[in-house]
């Protein structure tokens, strides 16, 4: 069954709840996104304009990667039912199940707990709607993602400000998608533009994720520079600056070998500020000029970049802040709200968890639906025979009770062709088959061969009883004693499998669904509890599908063994009482004579 069948066919039993107008519907699924500017450590006080939102996709907050078109492109972003949102793709992997999309929110209002827009997705025909050339202000003069495969950084930005050399090699595995590392071997170099000049009026912005794994020796991460004037950030050992070459430098800052950082230097008109990881680490006091640099970045550098950014604009600390905080992973201001299907609403909690299983997780729930399917099977199939055992031998034993001991043989039927067709199946002896001499009687099956074994020794059963006779006709009783309670039992070890199997292949299915979970968080670098709640829930399912295969099977298990030992015992008790009147017979006959 496939996520949207599943989807619909739970929707029936659920009710709707009132919601905002569907944008389209030739789009089948949408999530509601909530940014919160005013969550502890972001805490946003101005309201932002225009600004680029990090939406990160993963299998813990995200189970509808094998739904979607190439490449995401059926993707779209909304402020309401009719307003569109500006969005870029930067990365849809289907196989490992991560995305990486920017989108252009017109406002992030500082101190709300909560700007609400929405994810539309499911349209396997639509054509692809990224648009990142008008993702960015006209401020942002140069975006770099360093996508992988590119021989130099593309610019993401309408500026095209692609950059004229670089010695950095792109890794897939970096912070946002794919990263330039630095060996030490040379910078990366941009040309002078008219859109990255620094302007005292506006001031100018440099903002990149950073990871250094060893200490520095005089190296280089940005170099801004025309003349004697410009902006440099040096990094010796482990220690971060910066400073206006015609001014004087910022205090210093300590960086953390073998951990992502996001730094940020602003240049303002008086004033250049350094952020490490939304956080004012040091400032100076300046005289900005007029500059058109030459820029190089990771001159020396040995270590990885990811998300550079230029922006011909001082940007202000909560935009510096909110950067941070939207891209960084183990703080997110952005929360996922539940999926909805078109025209079926809220769809309720365990809607969420069924959309978040994983395909390991449906391949084991689709094992234990099996074994609940056999399981029932045995049920079903033991208990309509059982009933019938009990039946047949509560009716066999009135009559036998009524025989004359000296003609114990008057019961005894020989079984016609059709009979002996059914007698490999008791369930089919059960359901179609006749009852007017006990077939399905275990007792009448001992009774039938005591008097067979009678026949065969001694010409008839009212004949008197041998004492040979008598051992070699227990021995074939307690034989057919054994055969019958194999009957009764065969197929019990199929409800002991389920009752032993089902936890474990449910428990195997939670076990590798939280670690499919764990890892694609890892991956994408989204760490919150809205990131892993959805995934641990979906995991869960497994095992809730492992007991609900065990439970059943297990009450079942012991209510049809306990019957079958009572007829077990009905047997022993009947062949020892056979027996007894045979020999209180032969007693009898000894006695006369």
């Amino acid at each position: 069954m496939t996520h949207n069948a599943l989807k619909w066919a739970l929707s029936l039993f659920l009710l709707p709840s009132l919601c905002l107008a569907w944008w389209n519907d030739d789009w089948s699924s949408r999530r509601q996104l909530a940014v919160d500017a005013a969550a502890t450590g972001a805490d946003i006080q101005e309201t932002l304009s225009d600004v680029p939102i990090l939406v990160r996709l993963h299998a813990g907050n995200f189970g509808y990667f094998v739904e979607l078109a190439e490449n995401g492109r059926d993707f779209r972003f909304l402020k309401d039912d009719k307003t569109p949102l500006v969005y870029d793709v930067e990365q849809v992997d289907l196989l490992s199940e991560i995305g990486l999309i920017w989108v252009k929110l017109p406002q992030v209002r500082g101190g709300v707990s909560s700007d609400d827009f929405w994810l539309y997705y499911g349209n396997a025909n639509a054509p692809d709607g990224s648009d990142p050339k008008n993702l960015y202000d006209v401020a942002q003069g140069l975006v770099y993602h360093f996508k992988d495969g590119e021989a130099l950084p593309q610019d993401a930005t309408a500026y095209a400000s692609h950059a004229a050399d670089s010695k950095a090699t792109i890794q897939p595995a970096g912070w946002i998608g794919a990263a330039a590392q630095f060996t030490g071997t040379g910078p990366l170099s941009i040309n002078p533009a008219p859109q990255l000049v620094m302007a005292p009026a506006k001031g100018w912005t440099f903002s990149t994720w950073l990871k250094l794994d060893q200490p520095q020796n005089a190296a280089s991460l940005l170099e801004a520079r025309e003349g004697a004037n410009g902006l440099e950030l040096s990094i010796q050992g482990t220690v971060l600056s910066a400073k206006w070459l015609a001014g004087a430098s910022t205090a210093s800052v300590n960086l953390t070998l073998g951990r992502w950082q996001h730094i940020a230097v602003t240049a303002k008109s008086d004033k250049l500020e350094l952020y490490v990881d939304g956080v004012l680490a040091g400032n100076a006091a300046i005289t900005l000029a007029a500059v058109n640099p030459t820029i190089s970045i990771g001159r020396n550098l040995v270590g990885l970049l990811d998300e550079v950014q230029i922006a011909a604009t001082a940007r202000s600390a909560d935009w510096v802040k909110f950067g941070f905080r939207s891209q960084s992973p183990d703080f997110s201001v952005l929360s996922y709200g539940q999926d909805e299907a078109v025209s079926s609403g809220d769809a309720g909690h365990f809607m969420v968890i069924v959309q978040n299983v994983t395909v390991d997780g449906w391949v084991v729930i689709g094992l234990t639906l099996i074994m609940l399917i056999v399981a029932v099977i045995v049920m079903v199939t033991k208990t309509l025979v059982i009933t019938r055992v009990t039946k047949d031998n509560r009716a066999f034993l009135e009559k036998y009770r009524r025989l004359d001991s000296n003609k114990l043989g008057e019961l005894d039927q020989d079984e016609t062709s059709d009979e002996q067709e059914l007698a490999d199946s008791d369930l089919l002896t059960a359901l179609v088959g006749k009852h007017d001499h006990f077939q399905s009687s275990t007792l009448y099956h001992l009774y039938h061969t005591a008097i067979h074994e009678l026949n065969k020794l001694q010409g008839g059963a009212d004949q008197v009883v041998t004492r040979e006779a008598w051992d070699y006709l227990r021995v074939k009783l307690d034989s057919q004693i054994v055969s019958e309670s194999q009957r009764l039992n065969s197929n019990m070890v199929l409800l002991t499998i389920a009752i032993a199997g089902g936890p474990f292949l449910g428990l195997l299915g939670t076990v590798v669904g939280v670690m499919i979970t764990f890892a694609a968080i890892a991956a994408s670098g989204d760490v919150n509890i809205n990131a892993i709640a959805p995934g641990i829930a979906a995991a869960l399912l497994a095992t809730v599908a492992g007991l609900a295969v065990a439970i059943p099977a297990l009450f079942a298990y012991n209510y049809l063994l306990t019957r079958i030992k009572d007829i077990t015992a009905s047997m022993r008790m009947f062949a020892d009482e056979f027996l007894a009147v045979l020999s209180m017979r032969a007693a009898r006959q000894q006695r006369r004579a």
